[in-house]
């Protein structure tokens, strides 16, 4: 017959297995223990006057210390636009079939910066604000959320010169402007669901702040910001599986429909198949599986 030896706890272990009863007991629990993701969505929803607050102070904080102030929110991305103009537009000739180029440009350096800048915004998120996230108890996303959501207002601003550019190439108001906010929407959600997806990798290595920059400006060459994709890849012999991945490329995808919604001389055949659930799905995606991904590890930012 064999014998089962039962090992009595050792005595480290039998002292937790006692405070964690006492401390069940009394209803204590583990500090900066993530809550389950309904209760962290309410936690959420309920700073969200905290989320708008801090948005706005870090955009008016922004250029606070320059001369021209807040007018640099407006002439960061049109200085942007500018040199992209001379550098592809004129010396390598991206231009040529492309109505419009100057709106087409802008629109497209506008809603890019958009983009990168809710990126690189995120991934410092967690990382360049530690003592605000040790000192103050709150849903972390509320960070990654109001960055992104800085970047949505700073776009706001750029808007309203995109709007006099467009006038004064002769583009007129139209109601396929209003497709603008459902662009707007879909492409804040999946900018802070990346963002949120970099504050937690961001929080996690550091040094990927500094990788940022390199993958970004490889992820805009891509994405039809100074040229047109469609025109490209009708021009262009490239695999199958090549030109389905431009098309679907998210930056691209959101470029584009925009360029669509308010440029009259870019047509809807300019878009590529299924664009709007292109649009949708992404938003989803990086939206919902963001959001997840930084819940996941909610109890270790700021520690260590």
């Amino acid at each position: 017959m064999s014998q089962v030896l039962h090992t009595p706890p050792s005595a480290p272990q039998q002292a937790e297995d006692d405070l964690a009863a006492l401390a069940a007991r009394h209803g204590l629990s583990v500090s900066g223990a993530r809550p389950t993701l309904p209760a962290y969505i309410r936690q959420l929803w309920a700073r969200r006057h905290f989320i708008t607050a801090f948005a706005t102070a870090k955009l008016t904080a922004q250029y606070s210390e320059a001369k021209l102030g807040q007018v640099w929110q407006v002439m960061t991305p049109l200085l942007n636009a500018a040199v992209y103009y001379f550098i592809f537009g004129v010396l390598l000739g991206t231009k040529h079939g492309v109505a419009d180029y100057i709106p087409f440009l802008v629109t497209g350096v506008f809603v890019w910066t958009f983009t990168q800048s809710s990126i690189m915004a995120g991934t410092r998120a967690i990382s360049g604000n530690l003592g605000l996230v040790r000192a103050l108890h709150f849903p972390r996303a509320a960070l990654p959320i109001s960055f992104a959501l800085q970047q949505l207002q700073q776009l706001l601003f750029s808007m309203a010169a995109l709007v006099v550019i467009l006038f004064c190439f002769g583009i007129p108001l139209s109601a396929s402007w209003l497709l603008t906010i459902p662009v707007l929407f879909l492409q804040f959600v999946f900018n802070a669901g990346m963002s949120m997806i970099m504050a937690r990798m961001g929080a996690k290595t550091p040094d990927i702040a500094q990788l940022m920059p390199f993958i970004l400006r490889t992820w805009m060459y891509v994405s039809g910001v100074m040229f047109s994709i469609d025109k490209t890849l009708k021009a262009a012999h490239l695999p199958y599986l090549v030109k389905r991945l431009l098309e679907a490329n998210p930056a691209a995808v959101y470029i584009d429909l925009m360029r669509f919604s308010l440029i009259d001389s870019f047509h809807a055949k300019q878009l590529p198949h299924h664009v709007w659930a292109y649009a949708v799905g992404w938003a989803l995606l990086a939206g919902v599986g963001g959001f997840i991904y930084f819940w996941k590890a909610e109890e270790k930012y700021g520690r260590g």
